[in-house]
């Protein structure tokens, strides 16, 4: 995972012209009428995450489970685990360091072409030339077709979260249509929406957040239950529930009793996503781990969650993986919230009180810019308080603070290229396979605006290495626990606390819906899984 690719717009607005010209439809309100009890409507606070293709979709969660909907991949999940898709078995034989899957006879894509393993083959070579935002290829060696429904994925070295993350996230893409495409961040025609899924895209209002999927008669697994699912965007989920104009939302927690006395039924996931506070710790005082000490102990999370979120949700911890992961280590170094602490922890720093009580060093007032935004949990943007409440606490233990609230893309990209000092973020896939760790705190992972970026402990930097080639689970748990202990102690980034995360849903349409063990694909904590509408 090289570079984070976002959509280009010019192109996209050439391509809203073919779109009307050869599917013979545009964004039209008529195509969003409600269709019958033969359709689910899911409402999303944000509306707009790109474009569903591999190159065109934004680069967080509900952008991802867009595309999945069109895009299939060799392995998927119900709520039971790892199931086939694309690839019937696998296996994998260490003395060759080799993943061999066995493919799925009779696929078709939506255009009525053959599925076959020159489509994986060619999938797996395009991804390297063209790096995709979600899946890092840096372990694949190369691809190799054994015949037209057998593959064999060789790997530079072993690499331990590979079905999770290539196997389980890696959207296949056709070759007869890719292999003649330069610059697949520019190519929004129609053909580049043709995948394997159980659904065909039809329409993207990006002003109005709608998308309009039907159903593909012909896939694999049977046709979908429905017939259309369509996208609508919300400003109130609870109404839109209710109303009948949604039938699956996201929710405050505090929502639920109403909505189950209406027939409703609420779904709670586990701790997978979080709320954190990115450090720039490039730049001083930042780049001091004792600074950086200070500030977390100046920090009081149970008020940010009491205060900005009715007391709905729970402390983080230091150590990034969630409580709820099977490698979750219970003794990482914890931060309490002790402004003598960070008194004393500053004083030992060089730092006095000036007649204001707050902190300077050699005549410079000690002040960061603390940025904010409305950022998006479970596709719903969540008004942000939090750095009101920060803003105060660390202005108590002495520490000026100014409060800069942007618009999510722009906060985004100031953390990206280290404009800032602090900055309010947070992100999924804390359930998901421990890999999260390295895309999290690695330096390579350079496109992230989540990640800490950190490369200043050689020590954990070897700890993310071993971890992700160690095929031992055992072994890996071990290597796991501890780069959790040396992260918390650096102290990179500070972790804050995991939202309650809720979503309901409408029984009387049909379709069971469910949050994913471990979450979709890297860890996407949504109740949105495919297999909802194919089983």
């Amino acid at each position: 995972m090289k570079s984070t690719v976002w959509m280009n717009m010019r192109p996209w607005i050439i391509f809203a012209g073919v779109f009307l010209a050869l599917w013979g439809f545009g964004s039209r309100p008529d195509l969003f009428a409600r269709g019958g009890n033969d359709e689910i409507r899911i409402g999303d606070g944000k509306g707009d995450w790109g474009a569903p293709n591999p190159y065109a979709h934004y680069p967080r969660g509900p952008g991802y489970i867009r595309m999945s909907w069109v895009f299939d991949t060799l392995i998927w999940k119900d709520k039971d685990g790892a199931i086939p898709a694309l690839a019937t078995s696998w296996a994998y034989y260490p003395e060759t360091r080799s993943f061999v899957f066995q493919l799925r006879k009779g696929v078709k894509w939506h255009d009525g072409k053959e599925f076959s393993s020159a489509d994986v083959v060619f999938t797996i070579d395009y991804f390297k030339q063209h790096p995709y935002c979600w899946v890092s290829l840096d372990a694949v060696a190369g691809a190799q077709a054994d015949g037209p429904y057998s593959v064999t994925i060789k790997l530079k070295r072993p690499y331990a979260p590979f079905l999770s993350y290539v196997g389980g996230a890696l959207p296949i893409i056709p070759k007869h249509i890719w292999k003649d495409v330069p610059h697949p961040q520019r190519f929004t025609q129609p053909e580049s929406f043709i995948g394997t899924g159980p659904f065909q895209f039809r329409d993207f209002n990006k002003a109005k957040g709608t998308y309009l999927y039907t159903a593909y008669d012909d896939y694999y697994q049977g046709r979908p239950r429905i017939r259309r699912l369509i996208y609508i965007k919300t400003k109130n989920p609870l109404m839109s529930l209710l109303s009948g104009r949604a039938d699956l939302v996201t929710v405050r927690p505090d929502m639920a009793g109403i909505l189950k006395e209406k027939g409703m039924v609420v779904l709670e996931d586990q701790r997978g996503w979080n709320k954190k506070l990115m450090i720039n710790h490039r730049k001083p005082p930042l780049d001091d781990k004792r600074f950086r000490k200070a500030l977390a102990h100046a920090i009081n999370r149970l008020e940010i969650i009491d205060k900005a979120h009715q007391g709905l949700g729970s402390v983080a911890a230091f150590g990034l993986l969630s409580p709820d992961h099977e490698f979750y280590n219970p003794d990482t170094p914890d931060y309490a919230y002790e402004p003598a602490r960070t008194a004393k922890i500053l004083e030992s720093l060089g730092y006095e009180k000036d007649a204001q009580g707050f902190y300077m060093k050699d005549d410079l007032s000690l002040k960061l810019e603390l940025l904010t935004s409305d950022i998006t949990a479970g596709g719903e943007p969540m008004a942000d308080r939090d750095g009101e409440v920060i803003r105060k606490q660390l202005e108590s233990a002495g520490i000026r603070v100014e409060l800069v609230n942007l618009e999510q893309t722009s906060a985004d990209n100031r953390v990206r290229n280290w404009k800032f000092d602090l900055a309010i973020s947070g992100h999924g896939g804390l359930l998901g396979d421990p890999e999260i760790l390295n895309l999290m705190i690695s330096p390579e992972f350079k496109g992230s605006v989540n990640s800490a970026r950190y490369g200043k402990n050689q020590t954990l930097l070897d700890l993310l290495s071993a971890q992700v080639a160690e095929m031992d689970p055992e072994v890996r748990k071990r290597l796991v626990f501890q780069i959790q202990e040396v992260y918390a102690d650096d102290l990179p980034a500070i972790s804050l606390y995991y939202p309650a995360s809720t979503s309901a849903y409408n029984p009387a349409r049909g379709i069971d819906w469910y949050y994913t063990q471990g979450g979709l694909a890297l860890g996407i904590p949504l109740p949105q899984n495919k297999m909802s509408l194919i089983r």
